[in-house]
């Protein structure tokens, strides 16, 4: 079985940004991704600029995945983006709960994306592969590894087609997680999200508000380096490089690359593993 590659991008916020997007797709399409997926803001804050970024990648001739919350959605506003999707040919997407904006009191019509997911089913069957989240080292809110694990199998059996996990640093935490999974009857891909490593107090920040541990090892390890930005970076390429080595070796079906919309780390990381020009 080949390794399916996909690479997540935010929606950029100016017209520099958007520039700098296209460039850096132009060099990860090097990788023949599966599909490039796109980030939908708190609340769907972000929905014009996503839709707009989707479109371009699907008019270069790539598969686009849309990423679609349902925290502060109604059924309606939903609906619409769901026909959205389908004239614009789009056939895959992230369906996720998502989080309200700051300052947001309503939480709209869905509270779980499992709800997100049946409601998609039952508006368009099976016309689009649905992508869900999931969490080897569980979702910072759930009331305990059993509950989230639970949560996840509402999810697939509501539907999901696959799942790609939040960024880890722990392989045995994904591996446990799959034997988890497989256990409670769960047979879909389940793909491991990878973050690249630029900065490590963007990486900490980001982690401390996601729940994603980073070993300690490690972040004596970085802390170490100081502002050596070139350290940093080396170290960085040898742990992740290493984690994806050992997931592809035990089977991951898959990996999906946080590129924070950037190409080098990404590349890097895949002329390591040799899936560059594959």
């Amino acid at each position: 079985m080949s390794l399916e590659l996909s690479v997540e991008f935010f929606p950029p916020q100016t017209a520099e940004g958007v520039e700098k997007l296209r460039a850096t797709r132009g060099r990860l399409a090097a990788l023949k991704p599966e599909f490039f997926s796109v980030t939908y803001g708190a609340g769907g804050s972000t929905r014009e600029r996503t839709l707009e970024t989707v479109m371009e990648i699907a008019a270069e001739g790539h598969n686009a995945a849309p990423h679609l919350s349902c925290i502060g959605s109604t059924r309606e506003g939903i609906r619409e983006m769901l026909a959205i999707f389908t004239a614009r040919g789009i056939r895959r997407i992230v369906a996720l709960r998502g989080d309200l904006p700051s300052g947001m009191v309503d939480a709209g019509e869905f509270r779980y994306a499992n709800e997100l997911v049946e409601f998609i089913r039952a508006e368009t069957g099976a016309q689009f592969h649905i992508e869900v989240a999931a969490y080897p080292e569980w979702h910072p809110q759930a009331k305990s590894p059993r509950d989230d694990l639970l949560n996840f199998k509402r999810k697939i059996d509501a539907g999901a087609n696959s799942a790609i996990t939040q960024y880890f640093y722990n392989a045995d935490a994904y591996e446990h997680f799959i034997s988890e999974a497989l256990a409670l009857g769960i047979s879909v891909p389940i793909v491991p999200g990878i973050m690249p490593i630029a900065s490590f107090s963007k990486l900490a920040r980001f982690s401390d508000a996601c729940g994603a541990e980073i070993p300690r090892w490690m972040r004596h390890k970085f802390e170490s380096y100081g502002d050596d930005a070139e350290s940093i970076r080396a170290f960085g390429l040898d742990v992740v490089t290493e984690l994806c080595q050992r997931l592809v070796e035990r089977g991951a079906p898959g990996l999906h690359f946080y590129s924070m919309n950037q190409a080098g780390l990404t590349l890097e990381l895949c002329r390591r593993l040799e899936l560059v020009g594959r």
